[in-house]
């Protein structure tokens, strides 16, 4: 066994011995179905913090001659499937962090040479007796090997595109790298698999796209392997049973991931509310806010509206063909937009195109990196918004109109009037800080129709529910017969108590709100 070359598997043996551990075994089960077949070759890309490296050390063990794992996988879903004893401890595996090999050279043909010599060591002290050849290179090395002892490798490459995110104005080191790779891996018989990790997908870049034999497993594209990076929903409730956590706010906190149609939670945060008791921004809280506000503060036509507009709560269609999958070759708001789905600050619809803030904890990091200024109009709207929602509770039917007119002269420079979309957008601005208390649905399918606001209590909270309904230039009282015409109250099943019906409409001529209130029983 050696550092890079058949590792013991001890970094897998502290994942399980954690006081959390959720099974993610069942990965093993598809990259043996992939093992020596055109599709060997996967690339995971996912946010900082999502639980890349320990996928990358459970598949590390599983397959490394360098130790025997029977043991920490007997428990496991992998152990229950017929092909576990095939490749159990069956491969030459090499794991490398990318990260500790740029970390400790100056440029990039150094950090390659660092590569190469140390496997080259490790490979040649492993496999004295092989006969290698007189010209000889890291290639050339493996290459003999298998040649003469038949046994597959298996790369295991972890943060693969910290070149691609550390040197991101290198083209030079860029192309290197990427060369570097695609000869390493591209068309090798020695290959087995290649598992590649990174927050970003491979680099588009001209003649070195040609890593295009990688299966890009991302935010944006997460295939079959959705549930294998992060937690899903199950998991979740399983943890917030075990660990007397509400399962609600939990949900609030750090759900939202939306990777066709699997939902996934924030691992770091998830497991430090649970071994914590308590709630906090935990994924946030290990980079601070200024790399989100370089990008949501960049120069482009209609960004700072959009961004406005996901604050809001609001979904934006975005394009994520044109993406160059790197940090610097950005040229519109949908290529702003992409980058913070790779980076987990915005998650995405596959089917729709769509993207939104998926949780509390990252809807405040868009409110700290738009504290500093250049936002103060979209910050005063959050900041009275304690103010008319107090308003609304208290049927204050003139303070709710007057609110929302300063709401909405104050942002009208970013977000203008033309229809009830328009007017939906700067209501859930301005009730910005009922979502600690509510869950707001948008278009909610309501009896004979749709309910514009629905506004559910969350658990352990008295409230009232609060149900919307926007006009634009008709009337405050028309928006409130709508609601009860329409049954619009069916919508909130499984709830009994107070609803408060709120009718909202704007006159484009006086260009002020209007506010009408009733309260029923369910």
């Amino acid at each position: 066994m050696g550092i890079y070359l058949n590792p013991n598997g001890v970094d897998f043996q502290e994942a399980l011995n954690s006081e959390i551990y959720v099974d993610k075994s069942g990965l093993i089960e598809y990259t043996n179905i992939v093992l020596r077949t055109k599709q060997k070759y996967i690339c995971v890309s996912r946010p900082r913090r999502f639980g890349k490296s320990m996928a990358a050390e459970m598949l590390t063990a599983y397959y490394s001659r360098g130790c025997d794992s029977r043991e920490m996988f007997s428990k496991l879903k992998i152990a229950k499937t017929e092909a576990f004893d095939k490749h159990l401890n069956k491969y030459n595996v090499i794991h490398i962090n990318m990260v500790n090999f740029l970390s400790e050279s100056h440029n990039m043909k150094e950090m390659i040479e660092f590569i190469e010599e140390d496997l080259i060591d490790e490979l040649k002290n492993e496999y004295p007796d092989v006969c290698y050849p007189k010209r000889q290179n890291l290639i050339k090395v493996i290459a003999a090997i298998f040649a003469q002892t038949n046994i597959p490798f298996i790369f295991i490459i972890d943060e693969w595109d910290c070149v691609i995110r550390v040197h991101k104005n290198d083209s030079d080191s860029q192309a290197k790298h990427l060369d570097f790779l695609r000869n390493l891996l591209k068309d090798q018989s020695y290959v087995s698999l290649a598992y590649m990790t990174g927050i970003l997908p491979i680099k588009k870049y001209g003649e070195h796209s040609a890593l295009n034999m990688f299966t890009e497993v991302s935010m944006t594209d997460p295939r079959e392997y959705a549930e294998f990076t992060g937690f899903t929903e199950s998991e979740v409730k399983q943890l917030c049973d075990e660990y007397k956590m509400p399962f609600d706010e939990t949900k609030r906190w750090y759900d939202g991931y939306n990777l066709m149609d699997v939902s996934i939670y924030n691992p770091r945060s998830v497991v430090m509310s649970m071994t914590g008791g308590y709630f906090n921004n935990y994924w946030t809280s290990t980079e601070t806010y200024e790399a989100l506000k370089v990008y949501i503060e960049m120069n482009f036509d209609g960004l700072k509206d959009k961004v406005t507009q996901l604050i809001a709560g609001e979904k934006i269609k975005i394009n994520t063909g044109k993406f160059q999958n790197d940090m610097t070759t950005l040229r519109s708001a949908d290529d702003i937009f992409t980058l913070l789905v790779h980076l987990g600050y915005l998650t995405f619809d596959f089917y729709t195109n769509q993207v939104w803030i998926p949780n509390s904890e990252v809807a405040q990091e868009f409110i700290n990196s738009i504290e500093d200024g250049g936002w103060e109009e979209v910050m005063q709207a959050i900041k009275v918004s304690d103010e008319l929602l107090k308003a609304t509770l208290n049927c204050d039917e003139e303070k709710v109109a007057e609110l929302i007119d300063k709401a909405h002269s104050d942002n009208t420079s970013i977000l203008k009037y033309n229809d009830e979309n328009s007017l939906s957008c700067v209501i859930s601005l301005a009730y910005y800080s009922a979502r600690k208390t509510y869950t707001i649905e948008r278009e909610l399918p309501a009896g004979k129709g749709f309910a514009d606001l629905v506004f559910r209590p969350r658990k352990n909270n008295s409230n009232p529910a609060i149900i919307v309904e926007l006009k634009y230039d008709k009337s405050a009282e028309g928006a409130l017969e709508q609601i009860k015409n329409k049954k619009y109250a069916d919508c909130l099943k499984d709830y009994s108590g107070e609803i408060l019906l709120v009718g909202i409409n704007y006159d484009k001529e006086s260009k002020k709100h209007s506010c009408k209130i009733e309260k029923i029983v369910k």
